[in-house]
């Protein structure tokens, strides 16, 4: 299927930052199940200062604000081709090892509802891909999707006390509970076509996990599948840290939340199985 994408996020800002920096990653890779057939990204009121991929192989643009810019402006979109392979990315590329991907991280950290969780799974002796297919059934029940209780900063544990939360609420909670379990898991942002949704409000999150014999296995667990052909994939890393859109600094600034414009057009092809999407940011 080809799906095409538009997005667009502008800053502004009710006194020029003193200084700014931001680290954009927006540009989706040919890899995973997926190929960019076309992509582009505008930029204004900042400048490129370098382009290159991350410690995760994501394609990453480090641009720095212009002097006494009053609006930062950052479009981009393409086309994607992309292929329903059941979930399953296969084996492990990039340049960090596949065991950093079991060590806990600020934001998926488990407290004493979380080890709860992943210790229900501990009591029976199923294979690792059944396994986490049942964890991920767990998350889902134990959160209701509605904004307006986490934040980007809010941590798995919390997600998890709150019982509400978004994309990146379940996908934290699940990546906690697996590595828990000792089983390497990553975060991954991208978008997802829903049928008869093009204009949304936010770009999309879910896990993936390693299973040994098949590779990287994603999990949408705030929808309960597994990515299929209406998923583009931009980044992964270790949280929703590692995968942000955008992450950076303004010093001195005083300005408004950022304003999104975000459309994801599966071109009127049928959509498979599934349910509607729980977005993130």
């Amino acid at each position: 299927m080809q799906i095409s994408v538009s997005h667009a996020t502008t800053y502004r800002f009710e006194h020029p930052p003193a200084h700014g920096l931001q680290r954009l990653r927006l540009r989706p890779k040919s890899t995973h199940g997926q190929r960019v057939l076309d992509w582009e990204m505008a930029i204004e009121g900042a400048r490129v200062e370098a382009s290159y991929e991350d410690h995760n192989s994501n394609h990453t643009v480090l641009v720095s604000f212009a002097t006494g810019t009053h609006e930062i402006a950052v479009t981009c979109g393409g086309r994607v081709e992309t292929a329903d392979n059941a979930g399953v990315l296969g084996p492990h590329t990039g340049f960090m090892p596949v065991w950093v991907f079991r060590d806990q991280t600020a934001l998926t950290r488990p407290g004493p509802l979380l080890r709860a969780l992943a210790a229900r799974l501990r009591e029976g002796e199923v294979n690792r891909l059944d396994q986490l297919h049942a964890l991920s059934a767990m998350v889902h029940d134990a959160i209701t999707f509605e904004a307006g209780h986490t934040d980007a900063r809010t941590d798995a544990e919390a997600a998890l006390a709150a019982g509400h939360g978004v994309c990146q609420d379940y996908a934290h909670v699940f990546i906690g509970a697996a590595r828990t379990l000792g089983c390497p898991a990553r975060y991954v942002s991208g978008y997802l076509w829903t049928d008869g949704v093009i204009a949304q409000e936010a770009g999309h999150g879910w896990a993936e996990a390693h299973v040994e014999g098949l590779g990287w296995v994603g999990f949408d667990v705030a929808n309960a599948v597994c990515p299929d052909e209406r998923y583009v994939r931009v980044a992964s890393g270790r949280d929703y840290r590692d995968a942000a859109p955008v992450t950076g600094i303004a010093l001195g600034a005083v300005g408004s939340a950022p304003s999104v414009q975000l459309a994801v057009d599966g071109g009127g092809q049928q959509q498979g199985a599934g349910a509607p999407a729980a977005q993130s940011q």
